[in-house]
């Protein structure tokens, strides 16, 4: 599934408000700090206090002008909190040792240079180990910060990868299947249905009854087509879903009239669509109407079927009615597949499948699909 875009630009959105606000707050803190060590503020002080909470507000982007406009304000002692802010900013975005132990250097000489007078040896170390402190704990909060940034940027991507092997592995194995399945159908189905058009033709050139030659050419042309789709479908698992080059088209509307009339039935079609009708809509329609038909042959053999086709604005509306039985029904194999495979292609274009038996005994097949294929 697709992130959404609106919650990715609200999270965005959220992120540069929370940035904004802290700079601000940051800058704040700053003032407070002038306010309360240099109460009696010097033009000079005021300048470089404004200079340096600009230099705060450009941290972001500008990590290294920020800290430069901070330090003349460390070293008068107009302000402490503005270059530990400044120098942590810098370590979040160099990854340079060099220049991170330089810009230390420098923010430890210059918190030195205020008061700096040669103290007396007890409060020498002291004096030392507060700077060194004031200078190192910025960039060591920064690199900590930074390489928690990268660790968490090599996570998603060792994650993507891994998924992306996860689904590969599975594209591997569904190909595998589809490449056993379509030798099993070449194999097996193909095989069968050859030989009923071989034989099918053999009883249509020797026989001498006129219906029995024209049953089997009806037989040994179904034969012909049923490998056709064979040969498509065994096309299209051999090529993983691609388009295959050589394909004939698939059935369309257009195809309903010879399919009723080769069923073998006694059956009558209505129907008032157009060809403006989307393909796989088009292939949805004729799947539903030879379901239909191939259950009245296979479970209501002589029995009456009305198949009817009929469109609005919004919805296509199948249809395919055959009543009670008038001979046994032959005893031919049946799992449901071909109706659960109905529903969903049904389901999947936007509409809904209804079947039913009837109370005399007939049986009722229903689907409505949308007058327009549905986005995805």
């Amino acid at each position: 599934m697709s992130a959404d875009p609106r919650g990715g630009l609200a999270e965005l959105t959220r992120r540069r408000w929370f940035a904004v606000i802290t700079d601000l707050a940051l800058a704040a803190a700053a003032v407070v700090d002038v306010m309360v060590l240099v109460p009696d503020w010097t033009p000079f002080e005021v300048t470089l206090a404004a200079v340096a909470v600009a230099g705060l507000l450009l941290r972001r982007r500008l990590p290294w002008v920020a800290f430069v406009l901070v330090l003349p304000g460390l070293v008068v002692d107009a302000m402490t909190i503005a270059a530990p802010i400044a120098l942590y900013s810098v370590a979040v975005r160099e990854r340079r040792l060099p220049p991170l132990i330089a810009a230390g250097a420098v923010t430890f000489v210059c918190f030195l240079l205020p008061d700096w007078q040669l103290p007396e040896l007890d409060y020498l170390a002291p004096s030392l180990l507060y700077a060194l402190l004031y200078a190192a704990t910025p960039i060591a909060l920064g690199a900590l910060v930074r390489t928690r940034g990268e660790l968490s940027d090599r996570i998603a991507d060792l994650s993507a990868a891994r998924e992306s092997e996860r689904r590969r592995d599975e594209q591997d194995v569904l190909r595998q299947e589809r490449a056993r399945l379509s030798r099993e159908m070449h194999d097996v189905v193909s095989h069968q249905v050859s030989l009923i058009a071989v034989q099918a033709g053999a009883l249509q050139v020797s026989s001498t009854d006129p219906d029995a030659r024209r049953t089997a050419g009806v037989i040994r042309s179904l034969a012909v087509r049923t490998l056709d789709e064979l040969r498509q479908m065994v096309g299209v698992l051999r090529a993983d879903g691609a388009p295959t080059l050589g394909e004939k088209p698939q059935p369309t509307l257009q195809d309903l009239p010879r399919l009723v009339a080769d069923s073998g039935l006694p059956a009558a079609l209505i129907t008032d669509l157009g060809t403006d009708v989307a393909p796989p809509l088009q292939r949805a329609v004729y799947r539903t109407v030879q379901e239909g038909l191939t259950n009245a042959r296979k479970h209501a053999p002589g029995a009456p079927v009305r198949v009817s086709v009929r469109t609005s604005t919004t919805t296509i509306e199948v249809l395919v009615e055959n009543g009670p039985p008038t001979a046994p029904a032959l005893p031919l194999p049946s799992g449901a597949a071909g109706l659960r495979g109905l529903r969903e292609r049904a389901e999947l274009l936007g509409g809904r499948l209804d079947a039913t038996v009837r109370l005399d005994g007939g049986f009722r097949l229903a689907v409505q699909l949308p007058a327009r294929e549905p986005e995805h």
